[in-house]
């Protein structure tokens, strides 16, 4: 998603949060971030500095998530220092134009790091324009996380239909997958999960208007739920409007156990096990 994205800030800011013990129980995975996108000129010191600001509140596991083949190889340096933190590659829908090539793809996500294909999708709320566009190379990353046995990360947007149609047609049930920052129908959740999809919850969920969601994350079976922060972007309240990381899918956790009537633990507990069912190939 882009909306909501985070205005610059004049100084740097150190975040100090109520630390958590962090017992298996609690331990939680933001299951969708971009950790190459945040702001390390005012806000961070470095990447380490985001990793232990999550690791202090529980957030154990995170997945940064690349959105052009340009851009990931420096990613993939920001992050391959740490253990707990896996990655996914592709390209995302909204920029399909900045180059795409099958190839080149498979080289990068073929990383023993890379535990994913995606973020891949179809936006047309955006640019309906480029829909035939961003058809042809979402097909590509279905067919490549087939053969190489990753599940996909897929960002749809006004593109229900489509989205659900080319992942019947190429066989997406083989590898699964998650919607991720979900904001669309209960169906669609539904038709997702016929097709071995989770369902990955943001902070959104938290917004005032966002009321149509919370009635589908109470519906929704928690067994297929996971939970993000796909910071730097749409932070959840009481963050929200600030620049989002890693540490805040906690709020997210939290607010997704008042709906379904569980504790925030509880949540922790099962996405976590979601999380690591589904990407088979990130090990604790």
């Amino acid at each position: 998603m882009r909306d909501d994205e985070p205005s610059r800030f004049k100084y740097r800011i150190i975040v100090r949060f109520s630390q958590k013990p962090t017992g298996e129980k609690d331990v939680l995975v933001d299951s969708h971030c971009h950790l190459d996108k945040l702001n390390y000129e005012d806000l961070h010191a470095d990447v380490g500095a985001v990793v232990e600001n999550a690791k202090q509140r529980g957030v154990d596991y995170l997945l940064s998530v690349g959105v052009t083949l340009k851009s990931f190889p420096k990613m993939m340096e920001l992050i391959r220092p740490f253990d707990n933190v896996f990655a996914s590659c592709g390209v995302h829908p909204l920029d399909i134009e900045e180059g795409f090539d099958y190839d080149t793809l498979k080289a990068l996500a073929s990383d023993d790091r890379v535990v994913a294909i995606g973020e891949t999708g179809l936006d047309y709320h955006y640019q309906p324009e480029l829909a035939e566009k961003q058809k042809d190379a979402f097909r590509q990353h279905v067919r490549l996380a087939v053969e190489l046995n990753k599940p996909l990360i897929i960002h749809t947007r006004m593109a229900r239909e489509d989205t659900l149609q080319i992942l019947r047609e190429e066989n997406a049930q083989k590898v699964g997958g998650v919607l991720h920052c979900f904001t669309e129908s209960y169906e669609m959740a539904e038709a997702a999960i016929e097709l071995g999809f989770y369902i990955s919850i943001s902070g959104i969920v938290t917004f005032n208007k966002a009321s149509e969601l919370k009635d589908v994350v109470r519906r929704l079976p928690l067994e297929r739920l996971l939970v993000e922060t796909d910071s730097p972007y749409l932070a959840p309240v009481p963050f929200r409007g600030k620049e989002n990381q890693p540490a805040y899918v906690r709020e997210v956790a939290e607010y997704v156990g008042l709906l379904k009537g569980v504790s925030g633990d509880e949540v922790a507990k099962v996405t976590t096990e979601n999380f690591f069912k589904l990407f088979s190939q990130a090990k604790k």
